[in-house]
């Protein structure tokens, strides 16, 4: 399914900062990676872990598009976090719940779908590897990690998705700058050992984005 307009309306009419509204209203008209989760995850009854989070934005897509299973989210941004919760409360959405932590130090016990969308370039190349161990250690079986993330190489495409972090940065959209980009290499490399089968494929759609997407599936 794909959400309406009007549909994306309601969840943009959820939040209660007007910079939150319009980012939210933007960012689900345009941003494909969506309905690529809602792809790879939408039909499964596996409760859904989202690592980085936000206010919550995927969850409630999910729940526009028919996907009934519990769903789990986690972010650093406490301020996101409340957000978040108050989304729910005027939702009236059921199985959605929101923690914050830093996913440096400890993820929430989970058995499920994990989701990863665009944070791994705010850690080092070894809490990157940490972190995907962790999420993979936490899909079940027939599950699978969804990450969207910028891979490192030599495209203007690229070069692009860094100046756009660092704008998200400046803008206090994100609390910190981007700190290392993984490459395609370190994904088949530390899945792969974790006993997940690893995809990758770009992931741009209409973006000017190096955005990709790895679906990993134990």
């Amino acid at each position: 399914m794909t959400p309406t307009l009007a549909q994306l309306e309601n969840i943009a009419a959820l939040c209660d900062r007007r910079w939150d509204f319009f980012y939210t209203r933007s960012k689900l008209a345009s941003d494909p990676v969506y309905q690529a989760v809602v792809r790879e995850i939408g039909q499964s009854d596996l409760p859904v872990l989202d690592i980085g989070c936000g206010i919550g934005l995927l969850a409630h897509y999910l729940r526009t598009c028919g996907h009934t299973a519990p769903i789990t989210g986690f972010d650093y941004d406490k301020r996101k976090i409340t957000s978040a919760e108050e989304m729910v409360v005027k939702s009236g959405h059921q199985g959605l719940a929101f923690s914050a932590g830093d996913a440096r130090t400890g993820l929430p016990d989970f058995d499920g779908h994990v989701v990863i969308l665009d944070i791994l370039q705010f850690f080092t190349p070894d809490e990157q590897n940490a972190l995907l161990t962790a999420a993979a250690a936490r899909v079940a079986p027939g599950g699978k990690l969804v990450i969207r993330t910028c891979l490192r190489d030599s495209s203007g495409r690229y070069k692009i998705t860094v100046l756009g972090d660092y704008i998200a940065k400046f803008t206090f959209w994100m609390k910190d700058a981007p700190t290392a980009y993984p490459d395609a290499q370190q994904f088949n490399e530390v899945l792969s050992a974790a006993g997940l089968q690893v995809k990758i494929s770009p992931l741009w759609g209409g973006t000017p984005f190096n955005n990709h997407l790895i679906v990993a599936q134990r």
